[in-house]
């Protein structure tokens, strides 16, 4: 008995030598910090190398420093969406890390501003504002038993709805329905009674839609002085499908 232990030990002793050797050879060879473009399709790469990476972790791509996501690590691959027209990036690019998850900056001085998919400020304005808080896009909701229960209520202005189906703060409440009905009508006449009924903050994600029909509503609701408290997330029809994608989550981070 006391021989099988000593040969247990020395078997653990030369596994644990074998993978400090592998992982000293893959840091000299720069496969855990540094990749190389397989194939280029739909705006989704796939990358030998970067054995080291994380998933949703943000990475660097070609010369001009294409931002992308790290989405499905597979064994000797990783598969990557990128942030930008996928004929800009070839085979052969040289993809680097950055050490840092897809996170979106927290402050309040977002509200009353146009972002893009990843938290960027769009709207022309002064971009620059103090925000020491970060959160990762892709991070798990709060559970419901941390929340608190629903006891205060969301008036939304509009008579039919606040009588028929009352909502709480905290609801998860949806709008559905075909199309050129009023979805979006009511949306944002909930945001625009909220100045009348409640001092919440509103987020309003824009995917797929033309900037000029944004602008409109933004200006709308400039002019009903309801845009202070309203965070705006737009990603058009020309902006690549992953940011697109991306635009509802960080939207959720900057909510919850």
């Amino acid at each position: 008995m006391v021989e099988k232990k000593i040969n247990k030990k020395n078997v653990t002793k030369k596994r644990i030598i074998k993978i400090r050797k592998a992982l000293s050879n893959l840091r000299k060879s720069n496969l855990l910090d540094f990749g190389r473009v397989v194939s280029v399709k739909d705006g989704i790469i796939e990358v030998s190398g970067l054995s080291g990476v994380f998933a949703s972790e943000m990475l660097f791509i070609g010369e001009n420093k294409m931002l992308g996501m790290a989405l499905m690590l597979k064994e000797k691959l990783i598969s990557v969406v990128i942030f930008g027209s996928d004929r800009d990036v070839n085979v052969g690019f040289r993809v680097v890390r950055s050490y840092k998850l897809v996170s979106i900056s927290l402050s309040l001085k977002l509200f009353g501003r146009v972002l893009d998919g990843l938290g960027n400020i769009i709207d022309g304005g002064d971009k620059i504002f103090d925000s020491n808080i970060m959160r990762a896009v892709d991070t798990k909701a709060i559970g419901i038993i941390p929340r608190h229960s629903v006891n205060e209520p969301m008036l939304t202005g509009l008579k039919v709805i606040d009588s028929l189906t009352p909502i709480g703060c905290g609801q998860r409440q949806l709008i559905i329905g075909d199309r050129q009905i009023g979805k979006t009508t009511i949306a944002t006449d909930i945001i625009l009674n909220q100045k009348f009924y409640g001092n919440l903050f509103c987020i309003y994600v824009a995917i797929g839609q033309r900037q000029s029909g944004v602008s409109l509503l933004v200006e709308a609701l400039k002019k009903e002085k309801a845009f202070d408290n309203t965070c705006v997330f737009l990603t058009s029809a020309a902006d690549p499908a992953p940011l697109q994608f991306l635009s509802v989550y960080s939207a959720c981070a900057l909510g919850e």
